[in-house]
């Protein structure tokens, strides 16, 4: 039987909530970002097919992009679109753009937690 030897913490929690919540933070312009894109479909993260392109030119009727002009705000907002449509299940493709355009591991663990709080709130009928 073997055991860890915890004697040169000195009765010190191993790790808080906030040590490890202080680690990735995002502004609220961040989250207010991840609030918005709970709202978008999957389809803002594809370019406009040929047929919306001429029904819009034709009928009118075009609609504003979703899309951010800043890219590190349009990383995060393209991630939090496939988190709320997809949960835990995101392209690998997405997790290197989303790390490329300057956010950790550590912020893309936040963002899924938060998201995964909030379906699990409006699954339960707590938010709208």
């Amino acid at each position: 039987m073997a055991y860890l030897d915890l004697t040169g913490f000195n009765g010190q929690p191993l790790a808080t909530s906030g040590a490890l919540e202080a680690s990735a933070t995002l502004t609220a312009l961040e989250w207010q970002v991840v609030a918005i894109a709970q709202r978008d479909r999957l389809s803002s993260l594809e370019a406009p097919s040929r047929w919306s392109r001429f029904f819009a030119l034709f009928f009118g009727g075009d609609r504003a992009s979703p899309r951010l002009a800043d890219s590190k705000l349009e990383a995060l907002r393209r991630m939090a679109v496939l988190a709320w449509h997809k949960g835990y299940a995101l392209p690998k493709q997405e997790i290197a753009a989303f790390h490329a355009s300057g956010y950790s591991l550590d912020h893309l663990e936040l963002l899924l937690a938060r998201v995964s709080h909030g379906r699990a709130a409006l699954n339960e009928g707590r938010a709208r």
